[in-house]
């Protein structure tokens, strides 16, 4: 057991007569370490943008209901007659009479 270690140790297996069986396999780990940490980067490349996409909908929402509040309050019948008095506008003090129309058939 002791000479093995040594062998690894010294690299006495990759000069060897039988050393092309090593090499092939060497390599072909090699490749699949390479692959591994691709793939490694492009999964963590990935949850970082779909964080981030997260993020900007997230923002996006808020901004989206705080727009819509705003549109709200504008809309309420306070708002539009302090906005009409400062045109010069006021509502009417006489409330809307319903017109009828007879068809002529």
């Amino acid at each position: 057991m002791k000479q093995k270690i040594y062998r690894i140790l010294k690299g006495t297996f990759l000069v060897s007569d039988d050393a092309f069986k090593n090499w092939r396999f060497i390599i072909f780990v090699s490749v699949l370490a390479i692959v591994m940490i691709a793939s490694s980067h492009s999964a963590d490349k990935k949850v970082y943008e779909i964080a981030r996409l997260k993020n900007e909908v997230n923002e996006m929402r808020s901004e989206f209901i705080d727009g819509r509040s705003r549109l709200m309050k504008l809309k309420m019948e306070s708002a539009v007659i302090n906005v009409m008095k400062d045109k010069g506008i006021a509502p009417s003090v006489i409330p809307p009479k319903k017109i009828k129309i007879k068809s002529q058939n």
